[in-house]
């Protein structure tokens, strides 16, 4: 019997089980003594999809179980451990935006074993780390997630893994292979020093990249932060893959009103194909008392095309230069949470919408209800018409267990 007909009852058992359970889930494991502390958590996530492609119909059922280990010794030493087992069948894992995790960020094989030749049945350290902390230094060393962005949608200057200006579950972000230093120079400036391994496509290795680092990919970025008054300010110089960077970003607010967000960079191609370029962002952003939050941003794409018909597969998490994002969340009672988002291809005037409930079971479980409505040219054959016209119809329940 092949593991998706094994698979498929547990998945079952775990959305019936969801809506049957109704207690409380306590943390399984914490220790601690004067020198030493350990912490073990665990989540459990299990899916239902269908989605409607303009050519064909794709529907399954997925799951997720993730165990995060924290154990620090001192006031010093400290190690983060995460690692997940998922299970995502074939007809799911090209549905764009499912938000279950990233399938290809680019770090080393040697921490991924799949058990399927076909279905996405992978045991995966996520995260893997140990830091030393400092008076004014921090050195972090091994797989962990490196976050530079300061907008929400689009974050141009998140170089490692970004989320889909789409995704709305951002809880975990994939680690890559990296060491970062923090150094303090003052109680509101910041200097961080990041150097993140590459590594050569593989088709055949379990993630599709090589065991072993490639220096022609490798990473080294500086980035340097401080606060003007309401305003936060950072610079970010260095080397990504095969282009060098300099870039900037800016978050505040004005009038204790409205939040302003921007960030961007210019890239020098070191690819004698490839010319250089520029992206950014403009976000703006308010949350009422209410518990209502808008957020509206603007970004350029300098590395997209200003035409569907010189859209480029595969080498760029966007194909086009100019989109937009409209979205918003509402506390609609204090179990439920809904939010909704518009992101906008201004080139060639394709659109997706997509809408997101989340509502508490118990203090540690969750099920969520997501649905993504795409609109624009649909493709003809394997030639785009649009971008998001590409993207299928589709519609997610998951339910989400934290112990």
């Amino acid at each position: 019997m092949s593991n998706r007909f094994c698979i498929k009852p547990a998945m079952v058992i775990l959305l019936i089980g969801a809506v049957a359970w109704p207690g409380k889930i306590w943390a399984f494991y914490e220790w601690q003594s004067e020198q030493a502390a350990v912490d073990l958590r665990g989540l459990v996530r299990s899916f239902a999809s269908a989605n409607q492609y303009p050519d064909r119909d794709r529907s399954g059922i997925a799951a997720l179980a993730r165990l995060m280990a924290d154990a620090g010794v001192g006031a010093a030493w400290s190690l983060e451990l995460n690692a997940y087992q998922a299970y995502i069948p074939k007809s799911l894992r090209t549905s764009q935006g499912n938000g279950y995790l990233s399938l290809s960020t680019e770090r080393s094989a040697l921490l991924e074993h799949s058990f399927s030749n076909s279905d996405y049945l992978h045991l995966v350290v996520d995260r893997f780390a140990l830091r030393w902390s400092g008076r004014n230094l921090d050195l972090t060393i091994g797989r962990q997630a490196i976050n530079l962005a300061t907008t929400f949608y689009f974050t141009p200057n998140d170089f490692f893994a970004p989320f889909a200006a789409q995704t709305f579950y951002r809880l975990y972000k994939p680690g890559v292979d990296a060491l970062r230093a923090e150094v303090s120079l003052g109680e509101f400036s910041q200097l961080s020093l990041i150097s993140v391994l590459g590594y050569k496509a593989d088709a055949s290795s379990d993630t599709g990249w090589s065991n072993r680092p490639d220096s022609q990919r490798a990473s080294s970025l500086l980035r340097w932060s401080n606060v003007y008054g309401d305003f936060e300010g950072a610079l970010l110089l260095g080397r990504v893959v095969d282009k060098d960077i300099i870039g900037a970003a800016l978050q505040g607010e004005l009038f204790e009103w409205l939040g302003i967000r921007l960030e961007g960079h210019h890239a020098d191609s070191q690819q004698r194909t490839v010319g250089d370029y520029r992206q950014f962002t403009l976000g703006l952003e308010h949350r009422w008392e209410s518990s209502l939050e808008l957020r509206l941003e603007l970004f350029y794409n300098g590395a997209g095309a200003s035409a569907a018909s010189h859209y480029q597969l595969g080498t760029a998490q966007y194909l086009a230069r100019r989109y937009s994002a409209l979205g918003g969340s509402y506390d609609i009672t204090p179990l439920l949470i809904g939010e909704v988002v518009l992101i906008s291809n201004l080139d060639d005037r394709s659109h997706i919408l997509s809408l997101n409930s989340t509502y508490s079971l118990s203090d540690e479980s969750e099920m969520v209800i997501n649905a993504n409505i795409p609109f624009g040219s649909e493709p003809d054959g394997n030639l785009l018409k649009s971008e998001f016209g590409a993207y299928p119809k589709s519609i997610n329940m998951e339910f989400r267990f934290y112990f």
